[in-house]
């Protein structure tokens, strides 16, 4: 039995809605790494170790199995529904009218849930790719973002919020210009924005431009994730957990360099969502929230550690006559459909 970390105890975030979501929570994706039963066995162990917060996706391929994980907890008393906050994400495959309401659909029937608490739109495109794909595989139907295209789909979740099927709506893997061109749009604003945040790309203006805007922040990544999936590891990445400057501070508090990157991530301000199926560390991940915060002139090292090490560069979503990776991302402080390639 792992020792029990109090709820009460983890700090919580305010959403603009008035709601309440902990500082820190489980994300579950493994997929390439981990079997289903190994991550709803971790999300298992999590909920009694006093995890609330929960990240799902359909495409993780293991929300059914997370699901009869929640129902148990829920049947023998360990958590009430109302105490868990569940968030789950349309894949690319599921964007445009009537799409949406299947996706959340099924995760509900998946996840054993009349409603989640939040759903995201994973990725601001519909560029679809087969699980487990090499980075070099490319989808002929492939484009690149569309401001219509986008909205068509956000419409569609606005939709899901007035009919209760979800609390929340957030967006993922966005940029500055594109929420520049949407969110005047929005009828219902997200929530939170997720996004790849730990110390060597802490994203300075998307995350600035998301608390100027009262959008939550949601990290993930947030130590580094080395078991991140094959195709998105490069030799030139940086490693977090071994760079010197932060080892030198998880020296001083006594714990795993991992441990700071999260005690780095709940106080600058962003909720991180990282990923274990040890039980000690997930213990430990959820303690770093909960314990022993950083002092002012360690956050200030730790900012300066940003290298730009994006890891999660999204090959695979590009579409015929992009560049490269960097074209998803609007490098250059314009969506790219919209830039010129003379």
């Amino acid at each position: 039995m792992c020792k029990t970390i109090d709820p009460k105890n983890v700090p919580q975030r305010t959403l603009y809605t008035g709601e309440k979501m902990p500082a820190i929570g489980m994300g579950t994706f493994g997929s390439d790494r981990f079997t289903p039963e190994q991550v709803s066995a971790a999300v298992s162990g999590a909920i009694r170790c006093g995890y609330r917060l929960f990240d799902c996706a359909s495409v993780y391929g293991n929300e059914d199995l997370i699901g009869k994980v929640f129902s148990d907890a829920f049947s023998s008393g360990v958590v009430k529904r109302e105490d868990l906050f569940i968030m789950s994400k349309v894949w690319n495959d599921m964007h445009g009218r009537g799409d949406v309401l299947l996706s959340i659909a099924k995760t509900l029937r998946d996840l054993r849930l009349e409603s989640l608490d939040m759903f995201f739109l994973h990725w601001p495109f519909p560029n679809y790719h087969a699980p487990g794909c090499s980075i070099d595989s490319r989808n002929p139907d492939s484009k690149p973002f569309s401001v219509e295209g986008f909205m068509s789909t956000w419409c569609q979740l606005e939709r899901l919020v007035d009919m209760g099927l979800t609390r929340n709506i957030g967006m993922s893997n966005m940029t500055v210009p594109k929420l520049k061109a949407v969110l005047p749009l929005c009828r219902i604003k997200p929530a939170c924005i997720e996004m790849e945040l730990h110390p060597s790309f802490g994203q300075p203006e998307l995350f600035g431009y998301c608390l100027e805007n009262g959008i939550q922040p949601i990290g993930f990544c947030p130590i580094g994730s080395p078991t991140r999936p094959d195709r998105d590891i490069d030799p030139e990445d940086v490693v977090d957990i071994k760079m010197p400057e932060l080892v030198k501070i998880a020296d001083a508090h006594g714990v795993h360099p991992a441990v700071i990157c999260l005690k780095w991530a709940v106080k600058r301000g962003q909720i991180p969502i990282p990923f274990s199926i040890h039980e000690d560390e997930y213990v430990s991940n959820l303690r770093a929230a909960a314990e022993d915060p950083l002092t002012d002139d360690e956050m200030a090292v730790i900012a300066a550690l940003d290298r730009n090490c994006r890891f999660i560069k999204g090959h695979v979503f590009l579409w015929e006559g992009a560049k490269d990776w960097r074209d998803l991302w609007d490098v250059d402080g314009v969506i790219t459909e919209f830039h010129s390639r003379t």
